[in-house]
């Protein structure tokens, strides 16, 4: 069976995310959309909201699965008994980034290899930093994460922050 992991902050899960999780969700078998602990990121939501967040939009697609991890990638593959990360990139930096990611991994673990799926366009210049930027500041993010995320992202910054967003 092909196996693959999609790691990722998902602080919060963006329509792109999503884009991604659907189309890879027809690629591979399996997938295991999992939420990085990442000690270098203070993410705004923890990792039991931000796996819930993406539950509800992919509980339609059986072959998907959420789950979370920390540490190095490399280990949790051996984990998930898979040696195969699935990246999406929206554009050239995102893919110099994540082609020294991928060659990383690689070193860590010959075995590791990366599926890069490019995002659709309409999401190309999404990022959940900018996204929740718009929101503290008082913006309309609906075009770009459910409803439900949006929602959160307001009751966040509003108790964050004291606005009424």
């Amino acid at each position: 069976m092909k196996k693959a992991v999609y790691p990722g902050m998902f602080d919060p899960v963006t329509n792109g995310h999503l884009d991604v999780i659907k189309r890879g969700s027809v690629i591979f078998e399996k997938l295991v959309v999992s939420v990085g602990c990442n000690p270098l990121k203070e993410p705004l939501f923890s990792v039991e909201d931000r796996m819930e967040m993406i539950l509800n939009h992919v509980r339609d697609l059986k072959n998907v699965e959420v789950d979370c991890f920390s540490g190095m990638l490399v280990d949790y593959l051996k984990k998930q008994k898979t040696n195969i990360i699935l990246r999406g990139i929206r554009t050239v930096s995102d893919f110099e980034y994540e082609f020294q990611r991928a060659l990383t991994n690689r070193v860590l673990n010959r075995e590791v290899e990366t599926v890069f799926v490019m995002t659709s366009e309409q999401y190309s210049f999404l990022n959940s930093t900018l996204i929740k930027e718009a929101v503290s500041l008082g913006g309309n993010v609906s075009q770009f994460v459910p409803p439900d995320v949006e929602r959160r992202l307001k009751e966040k910054f509003k108790h964050v922050y004291g606005k009424n967003t």
